[in-house]
């Protein structure tokens, strides 16, 4: 029987909570794979043909609609990934959309036939996005990824051979895991975690799954996007440690059904998932302020199946567990906000160059984070259950008030436990909302956004009559702030935030509670480790220059929505 090593983090042992992989959630579902694939392709099905009776529409729309979208995405956006047979299989489809339209006076035949069609993509759908679990692929990753940043992390901070060697440093030194680690790991034990992390960079997947291994849990399944499969030694890897694959590119409905019925039925047995509800990297800098429901929405889906199902038949309780990640500096910045101004300004705004999000550049922002002692954090918020109630120890729920909660009782109607599909709606966009304000309060907020917020904002206020785009064109010379004025405007700022960390609706890092010039100092230093020309620099000890305004303006925009720029 295998187990899982201990692990130590800031002089706290972290035994695994289920010792043996064999009994991980994760494994017991693919010990039963053929029943989950099939449950996986009834679900959607179901789902599919409730939607049809909802929208009094017939399934060959479905069918027709995925099979335009799907012709136009091979001919327009292929990948190397993508089947070999996918011309082949929808052009038969098409043949027999054409061949059951002529079955006028058969309709009984016709809906026959359309269910055999739909039946036949989404098990094509299905296992495209299936994976599997095995724990010898595991045990290898649990030990190399590990090993891996702890001799790139002693090698890049200077250490001597031995030190390289015995591994002195460890990763735990420059990722710091804070929040409520330890009711996560209560809870994991009694029911199904869903993690939801804030989602800033390629590297936010790495942590995010070594956070949760640190802190000896047992493996999570996640989403992770079909074109990291055109790696061939990454798609083996990820097939094999329980990852199963999201196309972006497929937006019809009966792929949306299948994901989700995925998804839905994994919560269900009890295996621990982590959505990035934003759906892809912020492309702002912002915190999430909108979130995606379709996968948000499965989870109050296998609550409330959950419910009726035979006790003792699953782990009964599903629970949301907010994740930020906070970094000082973000090694796609540049390409990030570039691409959201695009979005955004359309002509007011053009793209000069691109820049790619390689393994060399995911290389070198580890090398850099580690050689430098740039600190990253993984901040796990309270647990909540799937109407945003935080939960106790024993998987309780309490109201704001702190009254228990039975929160069957959100699922019934006359008594009984029904399906409503307006309500689980409803429900749904208000986790979202519960989830984007837990971010904001369980963010920490690094001297690199506050130098780079306080920065933008007086540049912005001197000049009211500009646009965005024509702030972040001014020339070298309207870039110049007086050192002794910014450093006052700083201060405000920054007694603002100390607040409101001290009404809780924010977290600061250690390196944030120092005077204002040593925070302007730190994080003048955390903006310009990375990326070649320093964004902001100091001049004379006098002036302070604001070089990229693009990357001050996405540091910026880290600290939105706490209503900070009135003190500016």
């Amino acid at each position: 029987m295998e187990s899982v090593q201990h692990y130590i983090k800031e002089g706290i042992l972290y035994e695994p909570v289920i010792p043996s992989i064999q009994e991980w959630p994760i494994n017991l579902l693919f010990k039963q794979k053929h029943a989950f694939y099939d449950a996986v392709v009834q679900d959607a099905i179901q789902a599919l043909n409730d939607r049809k009776d909802r929208e009094d529409t017939s399934l060959d729309r479905y069918v027709a609609r995925a099979m335009y979208l799907e012709r136009i995405r091979m001919n327009e956006d292929p990948w190397k990934v993508d089947p070999k047979d996918e011309s082949r299989f929808w052009k038969g489809i098409k043949k027999n959309l054409v061949r059951y339209e002529q079955l006028e006076n058969a309709p009984e035949s016709a809906a026959l036939h359309s269910q055999e069609m739909l039946e036949l993509i989404v098990r094509r759908y299905a296992s495209e996005i299936i994976s599997t679990f095995k724990p010898a692929t595991y045990q290898f990753a649990k030990r190399f990824l590990p090993f891996f940043f702890s001799t790139l992390l002693n090698a890049s901070a200077g250490k001597t051979i031995r030190s390289v060697i015995n591994h002195s440093v460890q990763l735990q030194e420059r990722v710091h895991l804070k929040g409520e680690t330890e009711l996560l790991r209560k809870l994991t034990k009694i029911g199904t975690i869903i993690l939801v992390p804030t989602h800033i960079s390629n590297i936010d997947s790495i942590l995010v799954g070594w956070g949760v291994h640190a802190l000896g849990l047992p493996a999570f399944t996640y989403g992770a996007g079909l074109n990291l499969y055109n790696n061939k030694i990454l798609a083996r890897f990820m097939t094999r440690l329980g990852a199963y694959t999201v196309d972006r590119r497929k937006k019809n409905a009966i792929y949306r059904a299948t994901l989700n019925a995925y998804a839905t039925q994994a919560t269900m047995r009890g295996t621990h998932h982590i959505f990035f509800p934003g759906g892809t990297r912020s492309r702002s800098g912002e915190i999430e302020k909108k979130l995606k429901l379709g996968l948000l929405s499965t989870a109050i889906e296998a609550q409330r199946r959950n419910f009726l199902a035979p006790p003792q038949a699953v782990s009964e309780k599903v629970f949301i567990v907010p994740l930020v990640m906070s970094y000082n500096f973000v090694f796609e910045a540049k390409s990030l906000i570039k691409q959201h101004l695009n979005r955004t300004g359309e002509d007011q705004y053009y793209v000069l160059d691109k820049e790619s999000s390689d393994i060399t550049k995911i290389l070198r922002f580890i090398w850099t984070t580690f050689s430098q002692s740039s600190d990253i954090v993984l901040s796990f918020g309270k647990p909540m259950d799937v109407f945003g109630n935080f939960v106790d120890e024993s998987g309780h729920s309490y109201d704001d008030a702190g009254r228990p909660l039975d929160i069957k009782a959100y699922f019934m109607n006359r008594g009984q436990i029904t399906q409503d599909h307006q309500r689980d709606l409803m429900y749904t966009q208000l986790l979202s909302e519960r989830i984007v304000e837990r971010y904001h309060i369980e963010n920490y907020v690094f001297a690199s956004h506050l130098v780079a917020f306080v920065g933008f904002q007086i540049l912005r206020k001197r000049r009211p009559e500009l646009d965005l785009y024509a702030i972040l064109r001014l020339p070298p010379d309207e870039r110049n702030l007086d050192l002794t004025e910014y450093r006052k405007v700083l201060e405000r700022v920054y007694q603002r935030l100390r607040e409101l960390s001290d009404q809780g609706k924010v977290k600061l890092p250690t390196h944030m509670l120092n005077d204002p010039m040593s925070i302007i100092e730190y994080g003048i230093k955390n903006l310009g480790i990375y990326h070649p020309k320093r964004p902001i620099k100091m001049k004379d000890d006098q002036i302070l220059v604001l070089n990229n305004m693009n990357l001050i303006y996405y540091y910026h925009n880290r600290l939105v929505g706490y209503e900070l720029e009135s003190l500016i």
